[in-house]
């Protein structure tokens, strides 16, 4: 290869790089936009993944080979050797926004509460619409008996989501356990 069309690439990059990313969060926006008017739970499911999809995508094959590691530990019950590998990964991509929520879970599933609650605001600092995290959110306000914590993030997920699959049915149970049942 030429020495100048090398030079041209390597200066191209990070412009490269921006405009994929910039495609990126435009195509997001317009999943999004169908998210919200999706008009059954089955629309609503596909257009969530392409969305997941979408944010898998915005990692590099070296983190997703960590986040992917520390899942399968984790599923192999050490949460240790998984927080391992959720660091590494947040060492090599400290804005990925996936990874934050990949050692939220780890920690919550722990039992560390306070700690998933941190990266679970990290995650939502760099994607404020990323309704897996908010969804996680109200599973530990759940945990910890704050019902109506749990009841407010999941409210903010039928927000971005309001076809999310047995969404209403989770809204109403919180609703009676920070509430009462109606009389």
């Amino acid at each position: 290869m030429r020495l100048w069309l090398v030079l041209l690439l390597l200066a191209a990059g990070p412009a490269l790089a921006q405009g994929r990313a910039e495609a990126r969060r435009a195509e997001l926006d317009q999943f999004f936009v169908a998210l919200k008017v999706a008009p059954t739970e089955a629309a609503a499911v596909q257009i969530e993944a392409k969305i997941r999809q979408a944010w898998q995508q915005a990692g590099s094959p070296a983190v997703l080979l960590l986040l992917d590691r520390g899942t399968s530990d984790l599923e192999a019950g050490d949460a240790n050797a998984a927080l391992d590998d959720m660091d590494d990964a947040l060492v090599l991509a400290p804005d990925y926004a996936e990874a934050w929520l990949a050692r939220a879970l780890v920690k919550f599933h722990a039992g560390d509460y306070p700690g998933a609650i941190r990266d679970i605001e990290a995650t939502l600092r760099r994607e404020p619409r990323h309704f897996g995290a908010l969804q996680t959110l109200s599973r530990i306000a759940e945990a910890q008996g704050d019902w109506k914590g749990a009841l407010a993030a999941w409210q903010k997920v039928l927000e971005l989501d309001p076809h999310t699959l047995h969404g209403l049915d989770r809204l109403e149970l919180l609703q009676r356990k920070a509430f009462g049942e109606r009389t």
